[in-house]
């Protein structure tokens, strides 16, 4: 065991000890997470007052016989290794509470092991090819509260399942489900259930029974109609339909006054369930492609909303409703007809993000330079009409952390780019920029800097100044300054070509500045008079004009 484990084992027990505790030398946490593990070393396992154990992320393919001496651990997590076959001996942790072997090549016979463990609070079998789900787990454990199976094979759940009465989340997201499983609305302390990226044809009535339920995702499924039972489930606060092939929400939903937050993306609705303007706790609301062409009056009500996604629409221009939403700090526009934004828009003043890729805009829309907390902006045009440039007045952004315009036809960057402090992203692909402004090297906090598919030949040559730069795309730009291979390279290449290069400059501009003071020294007169050609004896057609004068004209005063 290395002893980068060591030191954080003796670290984090500390941490996780109660402060009114007497500190002893006993370890009740380690973490060996992502270090490459091939099995789990014997350091671990005589730790025997270890209670919680993070081994995930590494390359081991066997759990030791002696993972039985462990007999305090509470939680053991050994998701994304190469397990193929659990040992008997796990199943004799008497303790354990929580158990992850998520992503792991586990043979289907080698489950049974984990209902043994009797104590088992919490577990997580995602992406373990799972086909069917073991009877005898559902037979023996009687304390789940959590079930995690999602990314499996399942098409069904044994009709034993009904036996976990204390579970109150279940998560079966992307596996093969047609029906419903009617078992689920016999376990009345569900409060989530996740059946996203199933084939689900409809949901039962009797969902309405789950009195505790709080969060329902059913998106990515065939569902056409929400049951009229759900508003019995008073304690629902997140329903995720989208989709599916909803044309309505039944207005019986009016009864859930705890809503916060509903998917309704890719359904058929032409216009806002009316419904959905009596939730005005709302938080967060998922329109995208839903075929709206406007909002109704009533839309104003949303007054708490934070998340707005509307993209993928038929607006033209941006609903006035939308203005009057004090709180929006999210706002998704992209992929609709928008030509224009309107001057109110610096009404959003808690506004962090703007999404207007794939709009009608002719130019650069400056209203959002009214828009003082943004803090991301989507303009990229994937289609339809392209900007041409960005106004220098950007700089107004001084929040903005990122900036995205893509596929546009720029031919330069303003200098003012180089003035906001905060920009993170820049991302200019696909592109006609032919260079980048030398004040680009002043945005220090710039940490990807996104340039392929342009007219490049060359870099500022002080851009390696940018320390925190983690990634630099240069593919398809003509680059001379550094050479395409350079660029291929990577970043850490293209920084040492800057560093030479700008290294030399300096060395020729020494040595020419020492030539010049040599000359100086050596009376042969200043640097700009030696370049003049020179010969001896010469005279110039001033002076001889001069000379001609002074023996040809009589002088002044003896004109006859």
């Amino acid at each position: 065991m290395s002893m980068d484990i060591i030191k954080s084992v003796e670290h984090l027990s500390k941490i996780q000890r109660d402060n009114q505790q007497q500190i002893t030398d006993r370890t009740f946490f380690i973490d060996a997470s992502n270090q490459s593990l091939t099995t789990i070393p014997l350091e671990i396992l005589e730790l025997k007052e270890l209670e919680e154990v993070h081994l995930e992320n590494n390359k081991i393919e066997v759990i030791p016989q002696n993972i039985q001496h462990l007999k305090n651990v509470r939680i053991l997590y050994l998701n994304k290794n190469k397990l193929r076959k659990l040992c008997p001996e796990l199943g004799e942790l008497s303790r354990l509470e929580g158990l992850d072997l998520s992503y792991n090549p586990i043979l289907p016979s080698s489950i049974q092991v984990i209902s043994h463990i009797r104590t088992l609070r919490e577990l997580r079998l995602y992406k373990i090819y799972l086909r069917e789900f073991p009877i005898a787990i559902c037979k023996s454990l009687h304390h789940l509260e959590l079930l995690g199976l999602s990314g499996n094979l399942l098409k069904s759940l044994p009709k034993e399942i009904v036996n976990q009465t204390k579970l109150r989340e279940i998560y079966l997201s992307q596996n093969k489900f047609e029906v419903f499983p009617p078992e689920l609305c016999v376990l009345y302390n569900l409060e989530i259930i996740d059946l996203d990226e199933n084939k689900l044809n409809s949901i039962p009535e009797e969902i309405g029974n789950l009195t505790m339920l709080q969060k329902f995702y059913v998106a990515y499924n065939n569902v056409p109609s929400i049951p009229q039972s759900l508003c019995h489930c008073s304690k629902m606060s997140v329903l995720d339909f989208s989709h599916n092939s909803l044309h309505c929400i039944p207005h019986t939903l009016t009864a859930l006054t705890e809503m916060t937050e509903i998917g309704l993306n890719g359904n058929h609705l032409e216009k806002v369930p009316h419904l959905i303007y009596k939730w005005t706790s709302l938080h967060l609301l998922y329109l995208h492609n839903t075929g709206l062409r406007s909002l109704q009056r009533s839309f104003r009500h949303l007054v708490n909303l934070r998340f707005l996604d509307l993209s993928q629409n038929q607006l033209e221009h941006i609903p006035l409703q939308i203005f009057t939403l004090k709180n929006l700090e999210i706002l998704a526009l992209d992929d609709n007809k928008i030509q224009q934004l309107p001057p109110h828009i610096g009404s959003l003043s808690k506004l962090k993000s703007l999404g207007l890729t794939g709009n009608q805009f002719f130019s650069f829309p400056e209203e959002i330079f009214s828009l003082l907390s943004l803090e991301r902006l989507y303009l990229g045009q994937d289609q339809g009409i392209k900007l041409t440039s960005v106004p220098g007045h950007i700089h107004k952004l001084q929040s903005l952390k990122e900036l995205h315009i893509e596929n546009n036809h720029l031919e330069y960057l303003p200098e003012s780019l180089g003035l906001l402090p905060n920009l993170e992203i820049l991302d200019c692909r696909h592109n006609r920029l032919q260079q980048l402004p030398d004040a680009i090297c002043q945005a220090q906090a710039l940490k990807e800097l996104l340039l392929e598919d342009n007219l490049l030949t060359h870099l500022p040559e002080n851009l390696d100044s940018l320390l925190n730069m983690k990634t630099l795309t240069l593919m398809e730009n003509p680059m001379a300054e550094p050479p395409i291979e350079v660029c291929a390279k990577g970043l850490e290449a293209i920084w040492r070509y800057l560093r030479k290069n700008r290294n030399m400059k300096i060395m020729a501009t020494k040595i020419q500045a020492w030539w010049r003071g040599m000359m100086v020294r050596k009376g042969l007169g200043i640097y700009e008079e030696l370049q003049r050609p020179r010969k001896k004896g010469k005279i110039s057609p001033k002076d001889k004009k001069g000379k001609k004068d002074e023996k040809g004209k009589p002088p002044k005063g003896n004109k006859k």
